[in-house]
């Protein structure tokens, strides 16, 4: 347990010591032993915290933050006095010592719990070996380009500015298109647009986001609403905030990595969170730029392509779907083909967009609604669609209704490699709490399941990249996307070792494909 100055040490014997962080040198032996086992609450932060002294700890077998998790993904409650009063049924004193007297209690209980439950291998195999892994990403951040994000920040108070003089103009008058109330009274009062049932805060009508865009295809004001707000997050969030969060010293953005931070498993980012930076959109993208290599570096990018769309495959065994990645065909087209009844030459632009769209859709638990507002349809057209798909892609219903059925008996949801997330209400009784359970239940072994590779893929790229002396820098992870800077001798060598590890990381039944390239930028 590190505080401070000090680091807190408990023996088996159960003697527990505070030790100023000036004396941990003479137990660099201990520390850097790999045959001496140690147990710590969140590995990443240990290592962050003993590699300014020049440490590298080895052997430590329990993260009794990681074994947690894994038992109960809640990340609200990984805190260490909350995993005190959930497995030892007591608090753990302020002091060092108490708090390491509790990690090795906590790591005596949770270990057996792990074995129990099957989840031993997931541990040791992933999120064990990726702390360290983190903790170096974390230390070597990635440049930012103030100037640039300067420039579009002017660029975008400009483009504010043009949003509000339309949305102005259309009510007829100068309004605070930030106040949800007058923009309430404005579409539903005055411009009398059609209402939602439900309100916001204060009995408000509900501006909220999918209220708008239910309005954006029909209403011109709704539809600009939307871009302003997106916009006004984008400059908030990231190209006013990230110059600030620059660091003087390396000149470079140090993002945090969470292990427990998403009840998939997924990585979660802050301070900056850079996993929310939009990649569909102009502006995103224009972010991105501003994300750059060292002098004579190159940011080098690699992406799982459709990774949950192939893991839908796999999981449900589906002809149709395994063929179809097994022959490398582009997915959206042959779904195109199937659902719309036209022969693979005949499909067009627009239908492969409505196929992609009923592609992702069921993946994430769309329904007819949902799509219907997504592809500007009727909610007739969208249930059509739906059916259709699952008419020609039998075996994914069958896999979809299977998942919901166990989870519904069970109560939890399962990775490919085992890893658990509870869905306690799959049998509630208010059905929007139960068709979002069912969704939830839907899309997290799929989602869980592509985490889980991009972290053993991370695991085995950081070793290849030591064990080959190599230069390049793991410095980013973005859901099914990791960035490195590489100088350009090595870029060939780890493209192609990248590629392979990534591809390589897990047999599935349908190939795993990885899109690699290189750029002077994050967005190039």
């Amino acid at each position: 347990a590190e505080q401070g100055s000090g680091v807190g040490l408990c023996g088996r014997t159960g003697e527990a010591r505070a030790v100023p962080l000036s004396l941990l040198e003479r137990l660099r032996p201990w520390l850097e032993g790999a045959d001496r086992p140690k147990a710590v609450y969140d590995l990443k932060s240990a290592h962050l915290a003993l590699a300014r002294l020049g440490i590298e700890p080895r052997g430590f077998r329990d993260d009794v933050m990681l074994e947690a998790f894994l038992l109960n993904a809640d990340p609200a409650g990984c805190a260490l006095q909350t995993l005190a009063q959930r497995f030892l049924d007591r608090e753990l004193g302020a002091g060092l010592e108490a708090q390491a007297d509790g990690i090795l209690e906590l790591a005596a209980k949770l270990g057996p719990e792990l074995d129990a439950r099957g989840l031993r291998e997931l541990y040791r195999r992933i999120e064990l070996p990726l702390g360290p892994v983190l903790a170096c990403m974390e230390q070597a951040g990635i440049r930012v380009d103030p100037a640039a994000l300067r420039r579009l920040s002017e660029l975008m108070d400009k483009e504010i500015a043009r949003l509000s003089a339309e949305i102005h103009s259309l009510a007829g008058h100068p309004f605070n298109i930030n106040s949800p109330q007058q923009l309430a009274k404005v579409l539903f009062e005055e411009l009398r647009l059609p209402a939602p049932v439900r309100y916001g805060k204060g009995k408000t009508v509900s501006t909220a986001a999918d209220v708008l865009e239910e309005l954006a295809g029909e209403h011109a004001i709704a539809r600009l609403v939307l871009e302003y707000r997106q916009l006004a997050k984008l400059k908030g969030t990231y190209v006013d905030a990230l110059p600030e969060l620059i660091n003087a010293r390396t000149g470079r953005v140090h993002t945090s990595f969470n292990q427990a931070g998403a009840a998939t498993g997924r990585l979660s980012s802050s301070n900056p969170n850079l996993q929310n930076i939009p990649i569909r959109t102009e502006l995103g993208r224009e972010i991105r730029a501003a994300f750059v290599p060292r002098a004579g570096w190159k940011l080098l990018v690699a992406d799982y392509s459709q990774i949950e769309l192939r893991l839908l495959a796999h999981m449900s065994g589906d002809p149709v779907l395994v063929e179809a990645f097994r022959r490398g065909e582009d997915i959206h087209a042959r779904t195109a083909a199937e659902v719309f009844g036209v022969p693979a030459e005949g499909v067009t632009p627009e239908l492969r967009r409505a196929a992609k769209a009923v592609n992702f859709g069921i993946v994430y638990g769309l329904s007819a609604f949902g799509l219907a507002a997504q592809l500007g349809i009727s909610r007739q057209d969208a249930q059509r669609y739906i059916d259709h798909y699952f008419v020609r892609y039998a075996g994914v219903k069958r896999f979809l209704e299977a998942t919901i059925e166990e989870v519904r008996r069970t109560g939890v949801t399962k990775t490919l490699f085992g890893r658990e997330r509870p869905i306690p209400d799959i049998n509630s009784r208010n059905p929007s709490a139960r068709a979002f359970a069912e969704r939830t239940a839907v899309n997290t072994p799929l989602q869980g399941t592509a985490a889980d590779l991009i972290k053993l893929a991370m695991v085995a790229i950081d070793a290849e990249l030591r064990a080959r002396r190599l230069a390049t820098t793991m410095l980013l992870q973005v859901h099914d996307e990791l960035v490195f800077e590489a100088p350009p001798g090595e870029l060939e060598e780890v493209s192609q070792m990248v590629k392979s590890a990534m591809e390589n990381v897990h047999r599935l039944d349908v190939p795993l494909v990885a899109d690699v390239s290189a750029g002077d930028n994050w967005r190039d």
